[in-house]
């Protein structure tokens, strides 16, 4: 049977056994028959294959494994995956999702709706407003504002929150901005932002993003990012920064 889904969610999972909600999946595939899940194991060392296994036997059409050997973190997980449905689907949209579920599938869905016109990128944000459940620890939530605020300055964008694992692409587009391999690990969404601008311009790129306001968003069990990697956070901004400010001088000065 030939699998045409509108929509496909590229799910990274790595360690994931205890994560997986069946139940949560299930419910949504049987209620939505247009998107498929390409789940990506990133090399886990527990029993997440398995798990995955099983959800897969239950929806044959609308679950696909996709097993790396070796972890390899988020952002190329991420990276495999959508490159891999690219390559044998026919959606029109395409994007990622974390497998903890904190955003739900059926709100991650609503993105496509505004996938309208001129905007090709649809992404979710963790906006704390009346009406609106976003439940994250205090210390992370602190945290997160000020990486979030040094991102939306470097990057010269007003953007709230880069970093929510939660977006949405039109197919075209996302085959342009996953091509080449990513500089960080857990970085990488700074990454496609400066893709975005890079491939439109800064002003031409705003008006084919938008950021919508989550509904509910609940932070569940304990990160994958190490707290040591809180150090190597700014090494790696800089890094992003430099390379992507590089490769703008060098468009400059090719079209100049």
């Amino acid at each position: 049977m030939t699998i045409i889904p509108n929509t496909t969610v590229v799910i990274p999972c790595y360690n994931e056994e205890k994560g997986i909600s069946n139940a949560e999946y299930s419910n949504f595939l049987n209620n939505n028959p247009e998107v498929l899940i390409c789940f990506v194991n990133d090399g886990s060392k527990d029993n997440t294959l398995a798990v995955l296994t099983v959800l897969k036997e239950k929806h044959p059409t609308q679950i696909q494994i996709l097993s790396l050997e070796k972890n390899a973190g988020k952002a190329e997980a991420v990276r495999a995956g959508i490159n891999h449905c690219n390559l044998h689907f026919q959606h029109r949209y395409i994007g990622y999702l974390d497998a903890d579920l904190a955003t739900t599938l059926e709100e991650f869905i609503e993105l496509r709706n505004y996938l309208q016109g001129e905007i090709v990128f649809s992404f979710g944000s963790r906006i704390r407003k009346i009406g609106s459940i976003i439940e994250r620890e205090n210390s992370r939530f602190l945290i997160g504002r000020v990486v979030a605020t040094f991102i939306s300055n470097i990057l010269d964008i007003k953007v709230y929150d880069t970093q929510c694992g939660s977006k949405l692409f039109t197919r075209e587009i996302s085959e342009q901005v996953f091509e080449k391999e990513f500089i960080s690990r857990w970085l990488f969404d700074v990454e496609i932002f400066y893709r975005m601008i890079h491939l439109f311009g800064k002003e031409k790129a705003i008006k084919k993003m938008i950021e919508v306001p989550l509904k509910l968003w609940v932070e569940k069990g304990d990160s994958k990012v190490k707290f040591t990697y809180g150090f190597k956070l700014w090494f790696d901004l800089f890094e992003i920064q430099r390379k992507y400010k590089k490769i703008a001088k060098n468009l400059s000065n090719t079209n100049a």
